[in-house]
């Protein structure tokens, strides 16, 4: 597997940060749509498998495989940078400053949204042979979805929306140790098991990732779900946002870079 110990990967963490912050818009737009999309289709499939077999849990077996293919080619999800990049701004990297961090971010909030809602539209006309059908019970599960992460978390008020700001935190916890898998490996083998394992438990326990959803739920809408764009927005995108980037920059980056960079000073038994 070529392990990679703490020390080393949580330095190739905080280099990978800096480097995004010196990416060209061109490229960090360009690899964040591409990862929007094959996360995506990733999520057609897992549904797709979940709903023909009646298992939840196969689709969450399955459902790794378009995250690990989006890391291998280079690609960037919002859940990813939410975490690397503000390690290279407390690191003091040169030229890293906070405006910087967050034009980062909607660059690729951006891009990850636009792949996610292209292949939204075309999966959606394909279920529905140009909108002329349901969409069958594919269409049918994710609209369900859809109502009951938007319609079902506003029933509750503000204890729903602490509940789905929790989910998004819980959720990029475990998103964002796939993403650092990535780099605990030197082969392909080590990273994809690496990468698996975090993103299986996540999809697993449908926790609230801010990516996933700009697919599932503008095809919930496509395909004639009873909620609106709003409703999506409002109670489900936003606070799913923030609660990735508290989960996985508090959970993942903070811990990792505090104790194998930043480490305290060893004890003395003199």
């Amino acid at each position: 597997m070529a392990y990679l110990v703490p020390s080393e990967f949580v330095t190739k963490m905080v280099d990978a940060g800096e480097s995004k912050i010196y990416m060209s818009t061109r490229d960090a737009l360009i690899r964040a749509y591409m990862a929007g999309a094959i996360l995506a289709l990733s999520a057609v499939f897992a549904v797709s498998c979940s709903v023909a077999t009646g298992v939840p849990l196969i689709g969450a077996l399955l459902f790794p495989v378009g995250f690990c293919m989006l890391y291998l080619l280079g690609f960037d999800l919002l859940t990813g940078v939410f975490v690397l990049t503000p390690l290279a701004l407390i690191d003091k990297r040169p030229g890293v400053t906070l405006p910087r961090v967050i034009k980062h971010w909607g660059i690729v909030f951006a891009g990850n949204f636009l792949g996610a809602l292209t292949v939204a539209v075309l999966m959606s006309y394909v279920f529905t042979f140009g909108y002329h059908t349901d969409g069958g019970a594919l269409a049918k599960t994710i609209g369900t979805i859809g109502e009951k992460r938007t319609l079902g978390y506003a029933e509750y008020g503000f204890a729903g929306m602490v509940t789905l700001f929790i989910r998004g935190m819980l959720c990029n916890w475990m998103v964002s140790t796939g993403v650092v898998g990535a780099m605990i490996s030197t082969t392909v083998g080590g990273k994809v098991i690496a990468m698996w394992m975090p993103v299986m438990l996540f999809f697993a326990m449908a926790f609230e990732h801010s990516v996933v959803n700009m697919f599932l739920f503008p095809f919930g809408i496509l395909t004639g779900a009873h909620f609106t764009f709003l409703d999506y927005l409002l109670w489900n995108e936003i606070p799913t946002v923030l609660g990735n980037l508290v989960g996985g920059l508090a959970f993942t980056g903070l811990t990792l870079y505090s104790t194998h960079v930043k480490t305290a000073p060893k004890r003395s038994f003199n």
